[in-house]
C-alpha cells in the first residue's frame, strides 16, 4: 500500500511512539487534509492536541468497537495484530498495517522490488549484523542508510535529501510480516537463526517462526542469504528458490562464507584470522559470514571489504565490557532475551570467573534446555531475578547441587549485582545476560542496561549510543 492509497478512507494511528509519530507525519507530507484518528494514552493525547492538527482527533479506548470503524489503523510494531481488539476489529474488516508497509511501497518499483535494499532478521544478532553490513558498505566507499528496528523508523527517512545507494534495514519479527503486506519486495533477506521468541506477541513458537519467515514466503525477495547450519532456513530456502525463484546464497557452509575455529575463509581460501575483531562471540564472527555474503550477493567485493571489520564499532547493550572495578569486569549483554542468548554470552569467558544474572518478564519462554547446559557449562554462579526468577531457579536448584555452582535469587538488578561481586571476592565478571525481557522495572534493555553501568560505576551516557544510524 502507498499513502497517497490512504486518500478518502477511514484512517487511524494506533500508538504515539517514535514509531507512530514518524507515521503521523509521513502520512501529513503527502495527504496534509487527511483526517486522522489517533489511539493512544491520556498523556501522548496531550502531546497530540499540541500539534494543533485540524483534521486529527485523540482517543483512548483502542477497543475493537472502535477499532472496526475504521478502514485501515496504521499500528505501531509493538501491538500485535493477534491481541483481542486487533483480532475482533480485522474480522470486521479492518486493515492493520505498520509503518514499513508504507514505505516499502512507496519506494517498490513497477516491478514490485525495492532495488538495492538489504533486510536483515534473525532471532539473536541482527542489529550487530545490519550495523556491520552497513559499516563495510561505507568502507567501500557507498552511502548507505542504516534504519528499521535498530534505531530509526523507516518513515524517518520517507524523502530523504541525499538518496542512498544502500539501504540496510532491521527488521523485527513484528515488522517482517508488514514488508509482505507492502506486497513489495526487497532485493536481499538475511535470515540469520531462529530461537523461541515473543512468544506473547505472536502467540506460539509456530506463529512467530511463520512471521519471521514471511520474509522468504511472502514478501519473496530477489535474493536469500540463509544460515545454512539451520534447519528451518534451509527447509525454508529450497521452498523460496522453488516457488517464488528466489536466489539463495548461503553462508555457514565450507562452499561459501565461514568460520574454521577462529579462521575466516571464503570456501577454500583464508582471509582473515578473526580473533581480534570488534565483534565479542563466536556467533557475532560467524555473522560476519552472513555480511559478507550479502555484500557479495549485492554485486560487490566483500573480500576487498572484510578487513574494515577490525574498524567497527561494536552496538552497547550487547556483550558490552563497561570496564573493571576492583577486580571485577562488567559485562552488559541487556539485550539478551532469549536463553539461547545467554548461553552464547556464556560462551565468549572460556574459563574465567563468571557471575551470570539472568531473569526478567516471563513470556513464557523455555529454560529446560539452559538448565540442562549448566550440568557441563555453569559458570562460577547464577542470579536469578525478574518475574521468571523463580521459575528459572526452580529448573536449576537439582542441577546446581550435582554440578557445584553457585545458585542464588536477588530481589532486584542491586541485589543481584551485589551477590555477583559477594561470590567473585576481588577477580572476575559480572555479566548480565538475563535471557528475558526487561518490562515491569524497565522501559526497555536500554534502560536495563544503563541502570547496570549506573550500579557498576560507570556512566550510562557514555555507553548507550549506535554509531551509524541514518544516511551516510
Amino acid at each position: 500500500m502507498r499513502i497517497w492509497q490512504l486518500e478518502g478512507r477511514k484512517v487511524a494511528l494506533w500508538g504515539w511512539g517514535r514509531e507512530g509519530r514518524a507515521a503521523y507525519h509521513a502520512i501529513r507530507s503527502r495527504l496534509p487534509h487527511l483526517a486522522l484518528t489517533l489511539f493512544c494514552s491520556r498523556d501522548e493525547a496531550a502531546e497530540g492536541a499540541a500539534l494543533a492538527d485540524p483534521a486529527l482527533a485523540t482517543e483512548t479506548d483502542a477497543s475493537a468497537e472502535r477499532l472496526s470503524a475504521f478502514e485501515v489503523v496504521v499500528k505501531s510494531p509493538g501491538i500485535s495484530p493477534y491481541g483481542n481488539e486487533a483480532s475482533a476489529a480485522a474480522a470486521r474488516g479492518t486493515r492493520f498495517i505498520g509503518g514499513t508497509a508504507l514505505w516499502f511501497g512507496e519506494h517498490a518499483g513497477d516491478d514490485g522490488v525495492v532495488a538495492r535494499t538489504v533486510c536483515v532478521t534473525g532471532t539473536k544478532g541482527k542489529s550487530t549484523t545490519t550495523a556491520l553490513l552497513a559499516h563495510l558498505l561505507r568502507c567501500g566507499g557507498h552511502v548507505t542508510a542504516l534504519a528499521g528496528n535498530i534505531g530509526m523508523p523507516l518513515l524517518e527517512v520517507l524523502d530523504p535529501p541525499q538518496a542512498p545507494e544502500f539501504w540496510v534495514i532491521e527488521l523485527s519479527s513484528y515488522q517482517t510480516g508488514d514488508v509482505a503486506a507492502s506486497q513489495a519486495h526487497p532485493q536481499v533477506a538475511v535470515v540469520l537463526n531462529i530461537f523461541p521468541e515473543h512468544l506473547d506477541w505472536h502467540g506460539s513458537h509456530e506463529r512467530y517462526v511463520e512471521d519471521k519467515l514471511r520474509l522468504l514466503t511472502e514478501a519473496a525477495p530477489a535474493i536469500a542469504v540463509l544460515n545454512s547450519n539451520d534447519s528451518r532456513l534451509v527447509a525454508a530456502g529450497v521452498a523460496a528458490s522453488r516457488d517464488a525463484g528466489t536466489d539463495v546464497y548461503w553462508f555457514g557452509d565450507r562452499g561459501g562464507w565461514h568460520l574454521r575455529e577462529d579462521a575466516l575463509y571464503r570456501g577454500d581460501a583464508w582471509v582473515m584470522d578473526t580473533r581480534s575483531l570488534p565483534l565479542p562471540g563466536r556467533h557475532n564472527r560467524g555473522n560476519l559470514c552472513a555480511v559478507l555474503t550479502a555484500i557479495e550477493a549485492l554485486g560487490l567485493d566483500a573480500v576487498a571489504l572484510a578487513p574494515h571489520a577490525a574498524s567497527f564499532q561494536p552496538l552497547p547493550h550487547r556483550l558490552q565490557t563497561l570496564g573493571t572495578r576492583d577486580g571485577i569486569a562488567y559485562v552488559n549483554d541487556s539485550i539478551s532475551t532469549t536463553p539461547h542468548a545467554s548461553l552464547a554470552a556464556l560462551d565468549c569467558f572460556g574459563d574465567r570467573r563468571v557471575a551470570l544474572l539472568v531473569g526478567g518478564h516471563d513470556r513464557g519462554l523455555p529454560w529446560e534446555e539452559f538448565a540442562e547446559a549448566m550440568r557441563t557449562q555453569a559458570p562460577v554462579a547464577v542470579i536469578t531475578m525478574g518475574q521468571n526468577g523463580p521459575r528459572i531457579h526452580a529448573l536449576l536448584a537439582p542441577i546446581a547441587g550435582e554440578s557445584d555452582f553457585h545458585l542464588s535469587a536477588a530481589v532486584d538488578l542491586a541485589d543481584a549485582m551485589a551477590q555477583a561481586r559477594a561470590v567473585l571476592g576481588d577477580e572476575g565478571v559480572v555479566l548480565l545476560s538475563p535471557g528475558a525481557p526487561s518490562f515491569g522495572p524497565y522501559r526497555d534493555y536500554v534502560a536495563r542496561g544503563r541502570h547496570f553501568a549506573e550500579l557498576a560505576g560507570f556512566d550510562p551516557d557514555m555507553i548507550s549510543a549506535i554509531a551509524g544510524i541514518g544516511i551516510s
